[in-house]
């Protein structure tokens, strides 16, 4: 029988990823980076372990924290239901050109995400094919600022893709757009190399010269929320844990 040896690398990564435990983590603000998401390293697999746990609740909360916004992007949702993170690539196109988004593939490392902005016309710029093709080259995630199609079929690819919306038609591969560019949505800059993450909540992006202090504030909340579950388990009510309940008392 034939070893598929990216598999076993994959089957490997996975066991050590479930055998580190999340209080097992030692990630302190200066000792890892976000180019570790793209090797293999103790900090990759410490990131991992975090990632894989968290939700982007949790990272919105903890960039809220620090400076006081959500790096939410409003609108994108996911149509697979499925986790997605890691370094950023952009393209910008017309919605009419699917071209330069199936461009942006060839030009997305692996474990990296591909984010297109489009026009605002209803057309769809993505779909069956190049979520094949996207899937295969291992690129971490897909988001569309813009239109997908074929969600009949994408919906069970157990893979990360994010839209604003989905509609059946599409334009032509004309090629026009442009890769690797700062991208604005509602006031929100959009630079190569920063972070995303998305997950069936919805999508957020973190700078990458912010990255290492969210990371560290959502492991803290992660474990404030896991002291809080065992509480609630204990008996204690979510009110009286953060303090309200005396405020409505007579």
């Amino acid at each position: 029988m034939a070893i598929n040896p990216k598999k076993v690398v994959k089957m490997a990564t996975s066991k050590k990823c479930k055998s580190l435990k999340i209080k097992d983590i030692d990630l302190k603000v200066d000792n890892f980076s976000i180019d570790d998401l793209n090797k293999e390293n103790e900090n990759s697999l410490q990131l991992q372990t975090l990632l894989e746990t968290v939700s982007s609740c949790q990272i919105s909360d903890a960039y809220n924290n620090l400076y006081r916004t959500s790096g939410v992007i409003k609108g994108l949702k996911s149509l697979t239901g499925v986790k997605g993170y890691g370094k950023i690539k952009t393209c910008q196109t017309d919605a009419n050109d699917w071209g330069s988004a199936v461009a942006g593939i060839d030009f997305t490392d692996k474990k990296e995400v591909l984010f297109i902005k489009t026009s605002d016309e209803p057309i769809a710029v993505w779909g069956e094919l190049a979520s094949t093709c996207a899937k295969e080259s291992e690129i971490a995630a897909v988001a569309v600022y813009g239109n997908m199609r074929d969600v009949d079929v994408i919906k069970y690819m157990d893979y990360p893709l994010f839209s604003r919306d989905y509609c059946p038609n599409a334009g032509t591969p004309l090629g026009t757009g442009k890769l690797n560019l700062d991208l604005e949505i509602d006031g929100v800059i959009i630079k190569e190399g920063d972070f995303f993450f998305g997950d069936e909540n919805g999508v957020v992006i973190i700078p990458s010269e912010k990255f290492n202090e969210v990371i560290i504030e959502t492991f803290k909340i992660k474990l404030k929320e896991e002291t809080i579950l065992k509480m609630l388990k204990e008996g204690k009510t979510l009110a009286e844990i953060v303090n309200v309940k005396d405020n409505f008392k007579n």
